[in-house]
């Protein structure tokens, strides 16, 4: 276990490296916003690697994949356990082609909202009603059809170690528009980044990736099977030892 002051300081030279990294690459990546849209990806997995790399050798953070053949190859949708920014980061080094569906309010940071429109992510209005929603679910439904992954973190925001909320029925929706799988997927992330916190720890998250749920299961059943078992999974994730 390392000291207060230790960690306090990497964690501060992570932080800084993180925004260094961010600045250079929303300035260099300028370009991409008037090229293709794998383009632009690209430049957010190169983001997700260097961000990644920042953590593992300045913290000491590493990273346990399980479970990654049960990811189906073309257009799904993945529902994710969200305890930490480094769940919204991650995927975009995990994957080509993500299609994240996230909060319209993100779209209006200057530059970054400019990059995530030009990368295909699915903004969602939560005050928009049923126009806001019949949007969300003909993006989603393009990006499936293009072969992509939906990123959905169906808590609607980051948790605390521990706390449970309800899920939000976005992704029963989406499943239902897309015809695509859901595969639950969960992390422990929350005990190496916290939510909202500045110190990151050493240690290791894991992130377990589940088999798809089954089909023909009705929006009630496909909500409650999947808050079920991304619980259960990181309840039993939480258990293990650190290190």
């Amino acid at each position: 276990m390392r000291s207060y002051p230790v960690v306090w300081l990497r964690s501060l030279l992570f932080n800084i490296l993180f925004f260094g990294i961010t600045i250079v690459m929303v300035l260099v990546a300028i370009p991409t916003l008037f090229m293709s849209r794998e383009a632009a990806m690209r430049t957010a997995n190169l983001w997700s690697w260097l961000v990644i790399q920042a953590l593992r050798y300045v913290v000491g953070v590493k990273i346990d994949i399980r479970g990654w053949e049960n990811i189906p190859p073309g257009g799904v949708v993945i529902a994710a356990k969200h305890q930490s920014a480094f769940d919204t980061i991650v995927w975009l080094g995990l994957l080509k082609q993500p299609a994240y569906v996230m909060k319209k309010e993100l779209l209006s940071i200057p530059l970054y909202g400019h990059y995530a429109r030009r990368a295909g992510m699915i903004p969602v209005d939560r005050e928009g009603g049923g126009p806001a929603l019949r949007a969300m679910l003909r993006a989603a439904t393009a990006s499936v059809e293009e072969g992509r992954q939906v990123v959905i973190f169906p808590e609607g925001t980051r948790t605390a170690v521990g706390e449970r909320v309800p899920y939000q029925p976005g992704v029963v929706a989406i499943a239902a528009a897309t015809g695509a799988g859901v595969v639950p997927v969960a992390t422990d992330s929350g005990r190496v980044w916290g939510r909202r916190a500045f110190l990151k720890h050493p240690g290791t998250i894991r992130i377990s990736v589940l088999p798809p749920l089954p089909p023909g299961l009705n929006r009630a059943k496909l909500l409650a099977a999947l808050e079920e078992q991304i619980e259960t999974e990181t309840d039993r994730l939480m258990a293990e030892p650190q290190g």
